[in-house]
């Protein structure tokens, strides 16, 4: 049966089959090593792996790890046309699978997990698909969503990633397609805009919680992202 979320652990001991539906990974602790079409490696929190329908794949995890899988009747479309087979999920995402797995250990609705599917879903489908990230750069990326609000200066940046500026700048544009600055530039924006829309944070305090101590310099900045000003989003 596809078209259904589960929360799976995997055996230490390599195995492998195909079945006649897609399925996706996700891991939300520990990782899985996988050997699919001519990807081999590990998949780790954060990252998607897919399996076509009637791929051989082997698999291997420690006992305690934990992942989402979805079986799938039809992949979205960018992922049908797409020969990428691991790639980076974006934070909602990543945040939604563990609301995934709270409601699967403690409930059985058969409706729940209909709208539940039906939203991850339409999350994937919203995914770009950035290859698998070099770990140093997935490493400073979790750093940035989790501290928006501070000032992230390259030389920082590059420190967490131990490069030197001039190496990290060019290993980040080449891993995420992006300068550091648009990259931080986009996630602010968005972060900006949903507590806008979706929190009754004052405008100063939406502009802090995304690291713009200076209001003015936030709306403007938030202007010529989005083609209106804060004050005409919030409600």
């Amino acid at each position: 049966m596809a078209n259904q979320l589960s929360i799976r652990s995997y055996q230490p001991t390599r195995s492998g089959h195909s079945h006649p539906f897609h399925q996706l990974v996700l891991p939300l602790r520990g990782v899985i090593s996988i050997e699919v079409e001519d990807f081999t490696g590990k998949v780790t929190p954060g990252e998607c792996v897919v399996v076509k329908r009637q791929e051989m794949h082997h698999f291997a995890a420690d006992a305690a790890a934990k992942f989402v899988v979805a079986d799938l009747n039809e992949l979205p479309d960018q992922m049908t046309s797409s020969d990428c087979i691991v790639f980076a999920i974006s934070s909602p995402l990543f945040q939604y699978l563990a609301f995934i797995e709270e409601q699967l250990k403690f409930q059985i609705n058969p409706n729940i997990e209909n709208l539940m599917f039906q939203t991850f879903y339409q999350l994937l489908s919203e995914q770009q698909l950035v290859k698998k990230l070099e770990p140093r750069i997935r490493k400073v990326l979790a750093f940035m969503e989790d501290n928006l609000a501070e000032e992230l200066s390259i030389e920082a940046l590059a420190g967490i990633a131990c490069l030197s500026a001039t190496q990290f700048k060019k290993l980040f544009k080449q891993q995420s397609g992006q300068t550091v600055t648009e990259y931080l530039t986009k996630r602010r924006m968005e972060k900006a805009q949903a507590l806008l829309l979706h929190t009754d944070y004052p405008i100063q305090a939406v502009a802090e919680a995304v690291g713009y101590s200076d209001l003015s310099a936030f709306s403007r900045r938030f202007s010529r992202y989005f083609g209106l000003p804060p004050s005409k989003v919030s409600h």
